[in-house]
C-alpha cells in the first residue's frame, strides 16, 4: 500500500469537493508533509488526533481563496513503491515556473526543493504540489 499516495489522494478529493477538512491515518511522514504544506500556504492547519478516535488520525484543514477557489491546484505523487525516484540537489526539478513545491525526503528530514538546494542535499522526491 502507498500510504503517501492515499494521503495525497484524500487531500485532492476533499479539495475538489470543497470540504473544510480531511482525516487520514496518522504517521510521522504525513505530519511532516502537512507541516510543509502549511508553511508553503497550501493548507490552513493540521492536527494530530491521538486518543480521540479508535486509531490515531491526522486532520488536515484545507484552504480556499476569498472567492472559494482552490488554493491547491494539483498534487502529484512522484516517487512510489514500484518506482522510487532519487535526485541529487543539482537535479531536483523546478516545475510550473517556480510556482510549485517539490517535497523531498532527505537524510536531514523532509523538506522543500528550495531548502534541499540551499542545504545541498538530495533525496527521494515524494510529491509535487501546485
Amino acid at each position: 500500500m502507498d500510504t503517501i499516495g492515499n494521503f495525497l489522494t484524500a487531500i485532492r478529493n476533499a479539495n475538489m469537493r470543497q470540504k473544510d477538512r480531511v482525516d487520514v491515518p496518522l504517521s510521522n511522514l504525513k505530519v511532516e508533509i502537512a507541516r510543509i504544506l502549511k508553511d508553503e500556504g497550501f493548507i490552513m492547519n493540521y492536527k494530530a488526533l491521538v486518543g480521540e478516535t479508535k486509531r490515531p488520525m491526522l486532520r488536515v484543514f484545507l484552504k480556499y481563496s476569498a472567492e472559494k477557489e482552490n488554493v491547491i491546484r494539483g498534487l502529484k505523487r512522484v516517487s512510489r513503491p514500484g518506482l522510487r525516484v532519487y535526485r541529487g540537489y543539482e537535479d531536483i526539478p523546478k516545475s510550473r515556473g517556480g510556482f510549485s513545491v517539490t517535497i523531498l525526503s532527505t537524510p536531514k528530514g523532509v523538506m522543500t526543493d528550495r531548502q534541499a538546494r540551499d542545504s545541498k542535499l538530495g533525496g527521494e522526491i515524494l510529491c509535487q504540489v501546485w
